[in-house]
């Protein structure tokens, strides 16, 4: 039957994929346990004690994600193997009906997706628990109370439902009343979504979770405000987050459209009176908001933003041809066809080879990307800066400075740091 022939092909593609990423995870183990040693061309800018902690930071990283990938993989696979999505659709139809509503395909997919949402993160808390408390806590990145990290979970948890249910509910409009060209709708539902996320998130989501204040006066915020009118970067406003409650981790980034933009440091990026070890000077973050500068210049955010909506107007197409394909459901023991149902068939798994080329697409994209914006950072003479702040991020984030090619290759949307470091003096020559 076709509907066999499908199941098995899903479950024979998802173990290839389980397989080749735990094969690549393997090989980067092999990395961080082989490699004892700094190698020569890191001597001068990497000590011995920092690289050993790095390693060891690393091959607990490794450990761990190699064990959440089996993990995974398992339970994924018992998901499909015992037709677990249909017992959560029966579950919701079962709920709906005790709790005296007729049953309809809004109400049971929204419940449908509300059990969903529960069960992986019941199934995903304890890895998540470990990762924070055991692997972060043991090599002084985690800040995270107990209490905190709690609340974090629940405040994650209810706002991801609150979002996500509604737009299901919209998008399972859109499809029944949209006729033959709903895809199209759809897409540009999605479209107006995203942008519309995109733009309240600084503003009105991520301060759920973490306080922004605006940058102090000061030097910092004179040398940045310099930088970007240099550039004619369209500066509104610069934020510190209060990124240090949570980890000693750190970040930079810009966001915003048109002439909005605004620039947000992570306080654990700059120098602190009570930690001068770790952090960076202006001029190293005066750098690194250089080449975060030089994503704007070159549209790599716009570029990125048309391939997946590009990509996305594909997959909706492609869903469009195959929701009504009975064979897919039955697969699945499904005897309905529930849109939302027919979306995790069709882009979740039977898109999933399409998928993983994309990513390597991008990953690619993005390695060029970053060359890029080195580029940039280097034509407004901060290489020199940008070199010590890249050595600085890696030491401060024990990150191991050696990959695998295959590993660095699929994985790594940002080129290595020797890599970054060499085509910087490259570009000095």
């Amino acid at each position: 039957m076709y509907e066999d022939h499908i199941l098995t092909g899903v479950i024979v593609f998802f173990w290839i994929d389980a397989l080749w990423e735990l094969y690549l995870s393997i090989r980067q183990n092999s990395v961080y346990k082989n490699t004892t040693q700094v190698p020569d061309e890191l001597k001068s800018v990497l000590d011995n004690e920092t690289f050993q902690k790095a390693r060891s930071y690393s091959l607990d990283k490794s450990k761990f994600g190699i064990f959440k990938s089996i993990y995974g993989t398992l339970l994924g696979s018992a998901m499909l193997s015992f037709y677990m999505f249909r017992s959560f659709w029966d579950k919701a139809e079962s709920l709906s009906s005790r709790f005296g509503f007729q049953p309809n395909e809004l109400l049971v997919s929204s419940l449908f997706m509300l059990l969903m949402n529960i069960f992986n993160t019941v199934m995903t808390l304890p890895l998540k628990v470990f990762d924070t408390f055991v692997v972060e806590e043991k090599h002084g990145f985690n800040k995270q109370t107990v209490g905190f990290f709690v609340k974090d979970k629940i405040k994650q948890f209810l706002l991801m439902n609150t979002i996500l249910i509604p737009l299901v509910c919209m998008t399972i409009v859109i499809v029944k009343a949209g006729g033959d060209y709903f895809f199209v709708y759809l897409w540009l539902f999605a479209m107006i979504m995203m942008l519309f996320f995109m733009t309240i998130y600084p503003d009105y989501i991520a301060p759920l979770f973490d306080k922004y204040t605006p940058l102090p006066d000061g030097e910092l915020k004179s040398q940045i405000e310099q930088l970007a009118a240099s550039v004619e970067f369209p500066l509104y406003k610069l934020y510190l987050v209060e990124g240090s409650k949570r980890s000693v981790h750190s970040n930079a980034y810009f966001y915003g459209f048109f002439k909005n933009k605004r620039i947000v440091l992570f306080d654990t990026l700059l120098k602190s009176e009570t930690n001068q070890d770790k952090g960076c000077d202006n001029p190293e973050i005066l750098a690194i908001l250089a080449h975060e500068l030089g994503h704007w210049k070159f549209n790599h955010v716009l570029t990125n933003l048309v391939i997946m909506e590009l990509n996305l107007f594909l997959q909706f197409m492609v869903f469009s041809w195959l929701f009504k394909y009975d064979a897919l459901y039955k697969a699945f023991g499904f005897e309905a066809q529930p849109v939302i149902i027919g979306f995790i068939i069709i882009l979740q798994y039977i898109f999933a080879p399409v998928n993983m080329v994309m990513n390597f697409m991008m990953t690619c994209l993005s390695r060029r990307m970053e060359f890029q914006a080195d580029d940039f950072a280097k034509s407004l003479n901060k290489a020199a800066y940008l070199k010590k702040a890249l050595i600085k991020l890696h030491k401060d984030n024990l990150s191991f400075p050696i990959d695998d090619w295959l590993f660095s290759a699929w994985h790594h949307s940002h080129p290595t740091m020797l890599q970054r470091l060499e085509k910087l003096d490259l570009k000095q020559d």
